[in-house]
């Protein structure tokens, strides 16, 4: 047995089942951390997610956590916070929020139990109390627009004319965002930034006289408004290597969860969901060492050092063949399910094709 593996037998201890009220009560040791990153190696599995959302509603409950911090177009995660902040519903959706792929990221039960839990919680809170569940990313690109749009026909008739016309530029790839990217790169020109970065300006230059009118819908629209400018800019990142496009996003998502906790003051307190490759540091890894990537977890560390805490879920797959698969765990033994097709991959929840193989679960903590 290695140094290491030994290392890890000897800190590793089981915690009890996720279906016992002391599960949670072993990460009673972040509480006192600014920022809580919980990773996952799967975008999917549903012990794990039932883990999250158990970890992440003890730290709001108990220490005063209020933002939950999503990879997930924000948006959409927008209607899950309108939804648990009793806020108006949204108008601007062409569609159900959560319709891009990877659908079942999103769209199944252990978020919509989290959702009805974190609103059964803020209804007992004033409403500047209420902890809050935002999205981080950044392909959201045209329901971003009809926010912004949509916003300032309400506050501003004649900037949202100006906003509608400068957005226009994009309207040949509404259908296909990565096509514009391409015709940048073929073409060496940016056609549509200085269309998108005219309506930021805009509304950041009238920044005191909406945030009069009403603060928390103007935090949304500049916040969409930055998404446009930061998408724009990503899709003619992806045609000049992984590097370019990947800092641009996890900086960009970076950027959004500074401003959120900026927006809730000096008690803000943030747990952050999203996949390991963005939450654990990248200056111990290969990302940061060998490729020059940065993630969110290195620019947290950066900016809150010892306040930023992460726990990472281990899994690794092992394929054999087309269509059967081995799961160990180093946090536990799961249930996944599997499809031929990676299009068609739906995880334990969403009802599909697919075959099951089932462990019995077994949770470790590492610290």
């Amino acid at each position: 047995m290695s140094a290491l593996s030994e290392l890890i037998r000897k800190v590793a201890r089981p915690l009890p089942r996720l279906t016992s009220p002391d599960f949670a009560r072993d990460f009673d040791s972040f509480g006192s951390s600014r920022i809580v990153l919980i990773g996952d190696s799967t975008h999917g599995t549903a012990e794990h997610y039932a883990a999250r959302a158990a970890i992440t509603q003890h730290l709001i409950q108990n220490h005063g956590f209020n933002i939950v911090a999503v990879e997930a177009d924000y948006p959409d995660a927008g209607s899950i916070d309108r939804y648990a902040r009793l806020r108006p519903k949204a108008t601007y959706f062409k569609e159900p929020p959560f319709s891009r792929f990877p659908t079942w990221m999103w769209q199944n039960t252990h978020v919509h139990d989290f959702a009805l839990w974190l609103r059964d919680f803020n209804g007992a809170l004033p409403k500047e109390k209420r902890a809050g569940f935002y999205g981080l990313d950044l392909y959201s690109l045209y329901t971003s627009i009809d926010a912004v749009v949509q916003y300032l026909d309400k506050v501003d008739p004649d900037a949202a004319k100006r906003a509608r016309a400068r957005y226009a530029c994009l309207q040949p790839w509404v259908e296909n965002p990565q096509k514009y990217g391409l015709e940048a790169y073929l073409t060496h020109e940016a056609p549509c930034e200085d269309a998108v970065v005219g309506v930021l300006v805009e509304l950041l230059k009238k920044r005191l006289d909406y945030t009069k009118l009403d603060g928390e819908d103007f935090l949304d629209a500049e916040q969409n408004a930055r998404l446009i400018t930061d998408s724009e800019q990503y899709y003619r990142a992806m045609y000049h290597g992984g590097r370019v496009s990947w800092n641009l996003r996890d900086t960009h998502m970076f950027e959004t969860l500074e401003r959120l906790m900026a927006a809730k003051g000096e008690g803000a307190k943030a747990v952050v969901w999203a996949h390991n490759s963005h939450v654990g540091d990248a200056r111990f890894t290969s990302m940061g060492k060998d490729r020059k990537e940065l993630n969110i977890g290195q620019l947290c560390r950066e900016r809150w050092g010892k306040s930023v805490s992460i726990i990472r879920e281990q899994l690794q797959l092992q394929m054999n063949g087309m269509n059967q698969c081995k799961c160990s765990r180093s946090t536990h033994l799961g249930r996944i399910v599997m499809s031929i097709s990676f299009t068609k991959v739906v995880w334990r929840l969403l009802g599909s094709t697919f075959e099951r193989k089932r462990r019995t679960p077994t949770w470790y903590k590492l610290c």
